[in-house]
């Protein structure tokens, strides 16, 4: 059950931070490319251009089956840029085979289980002191706080990055896309 809830994203049509999603409840376009609520996480994934190495490293986890599962699962899908910014190597290095184990835990690191939307995530802060707190699915928590441009995303290692676009939704859970890629 735990590996069927290896990633996901996150949707649905509300403001958090700068980014606000189309009225009439309508999926923002996701790096060049409509996001149809009524396909799962792969499906809509595959299209963006703007996520071509997560998409390439959920193939090379092996996690294409759990994210075309039924889930519900939300996801904070790092954009290519965000790949971009890891040390010289990394990608390539997590990509191959012997490392499996390894880009699953990262990924599985941007994953939760169940679906959670932008406002739950402010909701939650809000009751918290300003921090909203939730286990991953690989099995550590990650942090969000509002900040001047929108939500950060936090860990305990000290990486942060930023909500670019929430609430994408999908048949199985829902995309937040964020410019960082957050490492267990």
């Amino acid at each position: 059950m735990k590996s069927a809830l290896k990633i996901s994203f996150v949707a649905a049509a509300i403001t958090l931070g700068a980014t606000t999603l189309v009225a009439g409840g309508k999926n923002p376009i996701v790096g060049g490319a409509a996001m149809f609520p009524a396909k799962n996480i792969v499906e809509n994934a595959v299209n963006s251009k703007d996520h071509t190495t997560l998409v390439a490293a959920v193939k090379a986890a092996g996690l294409v089956d759990t994210l075309t599962s039924p889930g519900p699962f939300t996801v904070f899908a790092p954009t290519n840029a965000a790949f971009a910014k890891l040390p010289a190597g990394t990608v390539d290095t997590l990509l191959k085979p012997e490392n499996k184990g390894t880009l699953a835990a990262v990924l599985t690191y941007h994953v939760l289980p169940g679906k959670v939307s932008a406002a739950a995530i402010a909701a939650n802060a809000k009751a918290h002191g300003g921090t909203a707190t939730y286990t991953t699915v690989q099995g550590t928590a990650l942090r969000f706080k509002k900040s001047a441009s929108g939500y950060t995303i936090l860990d305990d290692k000290g990486h942060s990055g930023r909500i670019t676009i929430a609430d994408v939704a999908q048949s199985n859970g829902v995309i937040h896309v964020i410019d960082t890629v957050m490492l267990p």
